[in-house]
Formats: structure tokens, sequence, C-alpha cells
């Protein structure tokens, strides 16, 4: 498992404006987004005591969480993903789902995790038969990612950040979703071994100071 340095900044919009135009002048927008920018949809776990939202608000220093993700509406690519902090450092491991596999992890039909031969997805139905972890809360939101090959930099501003309330229905285009506090934009730095000194400059914002921002626990003010 490899671990990776991260920051985050909670911008508003008039700083995410000056920053964008920074950002493409000396990085590269992710060849994957479409018209530079995603739209993700992400369907957070979490068991009856709300484990993974209290380790996080508690600051725990070894914490993990799982979610399933699509992007663009596009549910021929559904991801699995376990994320990892440990000493202020992140990893996240991923597995490829179906369709059919998603409507079923999030309708709680899991017999056939066990027998997948997938370690994520068995790691997954283990955790939910022994500490009941469920589908949680939906999580939209729109991102802009710019990367940097020196560092394995990447770059994303993410913004329009909307909960599901208590809808775990993600795959359904019909699932309402509703804006989040205030409207602002949450800046994430990740790099490997080093961060070169040309994205620092950029990414350290008069004011602004690396924050524990959470979009999973901001959209849990709801429930």
């Amino acid at each position: 498992m490899e671990f990776r340095h991260e920051w985050k900044h909670e911008l508003n919009y008039p700083d995410m404006l000056i920053l964008r135009p920074k950002l493409d002048a000396v990085m590269h927008r992710d060849s994957h987004a479409v018209g530079g920018t995603y739209q993700i949809r992400s369907l957070y776990f979490d068991n009856l005591y709300d484990k993974a939202l209290r380790e996080k608000v508690d600051g725990v220093n070894c914490r993990e969480k799982f979610r399933i993700r699509y992007y663009n509406g596009d549910t021929s690519y559904i991801m699995l993903e376990k994320k990892s902090k440990i000493n202020g450092l992140t990893s996240k491991v991923q597995e490829r789902l179906t369709v059919r596999e998603a409507q079923d992890i999030a309708s709680g039909r899991t017999e056939w995790m066990k027998t997948s031969g997938r370690e994520l997805v068995c790691e997954l139905y283990a955790k939910m038969n022994t500490q009941g972890l469920a589908p949680k809360t939906i999580v939209d939101y729109t991102r802009d990612p710019f990367t940097f090959e020196a560092g394995n930099v990447r770059v994303t501003l993410d913004y329009n950040i909307r909960s599901g309330l208590l809808c775990t229905d993600f795959l359904s285009p019909d699932c309402v979703t509703v804006p989040v506090g205030d409207q602002f934009c949450i800046l994430e730095v990740k790099w490997d071994a080093f961060l070169p000194d040309v994205i620092r400059d950029i990414v350290q914002l008069p004011g602004r100071r690396v924050t524990s921002f959470s979009k999973y626990e901001i959209c849990r003010i709801y429930g």
C-alpha cells in the first residue's frame, strides 16, 4: 500500500477564480475529464454508531472509509474504494464493480461478495457483517483536476457539493441531492516524495491554512 501526502484548503469562490488560471498555466488538466471537469457521485459507508464520521471529527490518527464512486453519470465505470489515513499520510485502494454489483451492495444484497475472489470486495463484506458498515449517504460534487509529472502531483478544486440526504440509491438519476452549507470550494493537493516549489507557491494562498475538511462529514449535517 503506497501512501501520499495530502493538503486541503477551504476556499471561497473568488479564491477559486484566481487560482484556476494559475494552475492551468503550469499544470495539465486530467485527460479523463470532460470539458476540464468531472461530475462525481459517491456513496459512503458507515455503521450504526457513525464510526467513520466520529473518527474523522475526533481526528483519530489511523482511520479508513469505504465508498463507491462513478463519474459524469457513466455507470460503465464504477469503483469501490477504501481510503486510509495514517500519521497524516493517505492511501487508496480500488476495485472495479459492475452496475449489478454496485446496486446489490447499495441494496444490501451482499452474499455474493464473500466468494467474489476480490480482496477489497471481500474486506467490505467482512466489515459489513462484523462492524455493521452500510450505505450511509450520497455525496455529489464538481471537480476540476490538474496533474504535474514531477512529484506525481495532483491538484483538484471541488465545488457544488451536494448531499443525498437519506437517499442511498445512488445509481438512480431521480435521487434528489441538495446543496450543503454556504457555497465554497475545497482545494486538495496530493503528492508522493516531494512537492515542487512552483506548485507549492501557487497553492499557498494568503490567509488559507491546511484543514482536515471532509466532504462526507459536511454532507452528514442533515442526518
